[in-house]
C-alpha cells in the first residue's frame, strides 16, 4: 500500500518508503550492518540467488537499509525502481557499462562533470566506446551525430561548471524518434526543481553525496528507472533475457547483474541510512539553498571587484529564460561560478575567506569554493580546460544554507583584501 500517494514532496520525502509496524516501531529504517543474510531452508536460498524472492543474501548484493533508500528515491523521482551504488560515479559507469559494447557510441552534451567528461573521452575509448559530445542546444548537431551504433543520449540538467541548461523535452523528443533512452544527471536540479522523467528522460542519476544527502558526510549515487523504454524496439537484441526477467526495469536488471554486483559498487548501509536522515530536511534546504544563492549570485554581480558572474537566475544568463520554465520558478540551482582577474587573485581570495570552506565538493549545507582550473582540471590541457568553458579566474561557489548575510560579508572582505583595484 503506497502510505504517500497524493501527499506533496515535502511530505513524501519524510515518509516514503517507511514502515515502522516492520521495524518495532521505528521510524527511521534500521542499519543492517553485515556481510550476509541467513535463510532457513536450502530452498529460501536457491530461489534467492534465481531471483525468485527478495530474501537478502550478501551485503554486495543488496542490503534492507539500501532498499529502503532505493524505495524513496525513486518515488521522489516518479520512477519505478532504483539502484544506490558507492558514489555518484559508479552511477553514471554502471549505466553506461550496462549500455555499451565495444563499437557503439552515445551522444553526450558536452557540459559534464570532470570525471564524467574523463569517462567519456578517456575511459571508454579504451573499450572502443565513442562518445560524441554536442553542444545539447543544437538539435540539427546532436541528430547528425546519431547513428546505427549509437546507444543512447546523455545530458546534465545543469551543466557543472559551465551552468547552461539543456532542453530536456526537446532532448526527449529527438531521443524517442530515434528510439534511444535518454539518461540525465540531476544531481544540481534534484528532485526539488525537476523530474526529468516527466519531461522525456527514462533514466536519472544523481550522486547523493550532494543535496540529498546535504551534510558532506556520505558520499553515494543512484540510477532511478522510469520504466518507460520499449526495449523491444529492434535496436536493443542484447536486451533480452533482462527484458525476459523484469520486463520494464531491465536496465536496472542489467546494470545490477552484469556491473553492480561484479564490480563491487555496492552502497555502505550507514551511507544509506545517513542519506535517508538528511533527504527529512532536503525541501527546507533546498529552499534556502536557492534563495541563498540567488541573492549571493545578485551580490557577486553588482560588485565592482567581480569581472563577471555564470548563473541561470540571472535574466542575462543565456538559459535563463528555458530553466524558469524547466524549474517551475521554484529556483535555479545553488551552484554559480564568477570570475575574477587571474587565477593569482583567485588564489588570494580563497586564502582571505574566514567562513567559506575551500574543499571540493559541492551540495553542502555549508558554503564551499573551489577554482577548477588549478584542481579538478588540473590534468588538462589549457585548451581542454578553456573548451569548457574553464578559466584560470573562474571561481566556483557552491551556495550553503548559512545565513546569507554572512556569506556574502565574507566574500566581501575576501574580494577587497584580494583583488587590485
Amino acid at each position: 500500500m503506497d502510505k504517500t500517494k497524493g501527499y506533496r514532496l515535502a511530505t513524501r520525502v519524510i515518509h516514503d518508503a517507511l514502515t515502522p509496524e516492520l521495524w518495532e516501531g521505528a521510524t527511521l529504517a534500521p542499519i543492517f550492518q553485515c556481510a550476509a543474510h541467513e535463510h532457513e531452508t536450502a530452498e529460501s536460498l536457491s530461489l534467492a540467488f534465481g531471483g525468485k524472492n527478495n530474501h537478502p543474501v550478501y551485503g554486495r548484493l543488496s542490503n534492507p537499509t539500501n532498499t529502503v533508500l532505493e524505495k524513496k528515491l525513486a518515488a521522489l523521482e516518479n520512477g519505478k525502481g532504483a539502484i544506490v551504488m558507492g558514489s555518484g560515479m559508479a552511477a553514471v559507469s554502471n549505466t553506461c557499462m550496462a549500455l555499451l559494447r565495444a563499437g557503439d557510441n552515445f551522444v553526450s552534451g558536452k557540459s559534464l562533470f570532470m570525471s564524467t567528461y574523463l569517462l567519456f573521452t578517456n575511459v571508454l575509448k579504451k573499450y572502443g566506446i565513442t562518445a560524441k559530445l554536442v553542444h545539447t542546444g543544437d538539435s540539427r548537431t546532436l541528430e547528425n551525430a546519431i547513428d546505427a551504433r549509437t546507444r543512447f543520449i546523455y545530458a546534465e540538467t545543469i551543466g557543472n561548471p559551465a551552468m547552461d541548461v539543456p532542453d530536456l523535452e526537446n532532448l526527449g523528443r529527438i531521443a524517442k524518434k530515434h528510439g534511444l533512452p535518454l539518461v540525465v544527471d540531476s544531481t544540481l536540479a534534484t528532485p526539488y526543481l525537476m523530474n526529468p522523467l516527466g519531461l522525456g528522460a527514462d533514466v536519472v542519476i544523481h550522486s547523493t553525496t550532494k543535496y540529498l544527502s546535504g551534510h558532506g558526510n556520505a558520499p553515494g549515487g543512484v540510477v532511478v528507472d522510469g520504466g518507460t523504454f520499449d526495449w523491444n524496439n529492434g535496436k536493443f537484441d542484447d536486451f533480452k533475457p533482462f527484458v525476459d526477467r523484469k520486463g520494464e526495469l531491465a536496465l536496472l536488471d542489467r546494470i545490477w547483474r552484469e556491473h553492480h554486483i561484479n564490480f563491487g559498487t555496492t552502497q555502505a548501509p550507514f551511507h544509506s541510512y545517513l542519506t535517508m536522515t538528511g533527504l527529512d530536511t532536503f525541501v527546507l534546504r533546498m529552499e534556502r539553498h536557492l534563495s541563498n544563492a540567488m541573492d549571493v549570485a545578485g551580490f557577486l554581480e553588482n560588485h565592482p571587484l567581480v569581472a563577471s558572474v555564470n548563473y541561470p537566475g540571472l535574466p542575462e544568463h543565456p538559459d535563463h529564460d528555458l530553466a524558469l520554465r524547466q524549474f517551475g520558478g521554484k529556483g535555479f540551482g545553488a551552484l554559480l561560478t564568477f570570475n575574477l582577474k587571474d587565477e593569482a587573485t583567485c588564489f588570494r581570495f580563497i586564502d582571505n575567506l574566514k567562513l567559506i570552506y575551500h574543499l571540493a565538493n559541492l551540495g553542502d549545507c555549508k558554503t564551499l569554493v573551489i577554482h577548477p582550473w588549478s584542481t579538478q582540471y588540473l590534468s588538462f590541457s589549457p585548451e581542454a580546460r578553456t573548451a569548457l568553458g574553464i578559466q584560470p579566474g573562474m571561481i566556483r561557489l557552491s551556495v550553503g544554507i548559512e545565513d546569507v548575510a554572512d556569506i556574502t560579508e565574507d566574500l566581501a572582505q575576501a574580494l577587497e583584501k584580494s583583488v587590485t583595484k
